[in-house]
């Protein structure tokens, strides 16, 4: 059995967690030594998770992202399991739509600001309310390259991550001093969310990158240790590209 590290006193919330970027996340929070919330759709792999994670320092809350309730229960089931939320990460997303922005229909582009925006704007609420405004803290919200350039075919998603990069403007502006907030903007990293953009062409589409490969979510993991670590202290309202160096391919031809 691996031996678990020393726990570090800090608390995290991490939403769409059950597997991908979050699961990847709530690991790299868990070997520095904090206890970790996940928040995942379904029940069933929620509770695999948590049991993957260690049951002995992860709780995990199912529900819908956007919705209100489940955003609280969220934060109170914290707050009774750990005492505190230092951390807020929101991974939450969604991209049920693939094709022109001009023949979207509307209410799916609602759909996709309620749970990529909105969720976070009110996660970020409740984790402040609760715990952050009179103790400090920081807030990580996993944006998209899409989200700083434009992403065809994905355009609603695209816009919704580039609406998450002025919320964490807004909030890293609200929230000084005391509450951090940054972003994270990823290209193409291999999780079951992503799997339309690489599955059966891998090697093809990481030909493109110039570190030769996709990203994988050990890489947002520790992106977001970081972000949420002493080492960051004086960063706050900056969006970290991490994208294999794909962006430094933009004009090139």
């Amino acid at each position: 059995m691996t031996e678990l590290p020393e726990l570090s006193g800090k608390v995290a919330v991490i939403t769409g967690a059950s597997r991908g970027i979050g699961y990847g996340v709530a690991e790299a929070l868990l070997a520095r030594g904090d206890r970790v919330c996940i928040t995942g759709r379904s029940e069933d792999a929620l509770k695999e998770a948590v049991e993957a994670l260690g049951a002995e320092r992860v709780i995990g809350v199912a529900g819908k992202a956007h919705d209100e309730a489940h955003q609280t229960v969220v934060v109170e089931r914290t707050m009774e399991a750990f005492g505190r939320v230092d951390f807020l990460v929101n991974n939450a997303g969604t991209n049920p739509v693939f094709g022109p922005i001009a023949d979207l229909d509307l209410n799916v582009a609602r759909k996709v600001f309620e749970t990529n925006v909105i969720s976070a704007l009110g996660f970020a609420q409740k984790t402040w309310h609760a715990w952050q405004k009179d103790n400090g803290g920081a807030i990580v919200n996993i944006a998209s390259l899409a989200g700083v350039s434009a992403s065809p075919f994905i355009g609603a998603y695209g816009v919704s991550k580039a609406a998450m990069i002025n919320l964490t403007l807004q909030l890293a502006h609200e929230f000084a001093p005391g509450v951090r907030v940054n972003s994270i903007a990823p290209a193409v990293v291999k999780t079951k969310f992503a799997a339309a953009l690489y599955e059966g062409r891998e090697a093809e589409a990481a030909a493109s990158y110039p570190l030769a490969r996709l990203g994988v979510p050990s890489d947002i993991g520790g992106t977001a240790a970081f972000l949420t670590s002493d080492q960051s202290d004086w960063i706050t309202g900056q969006t970290l590209v991490v994208d294999g160096g794909i962006l430094l391919n933009a004009g090139v031809g």
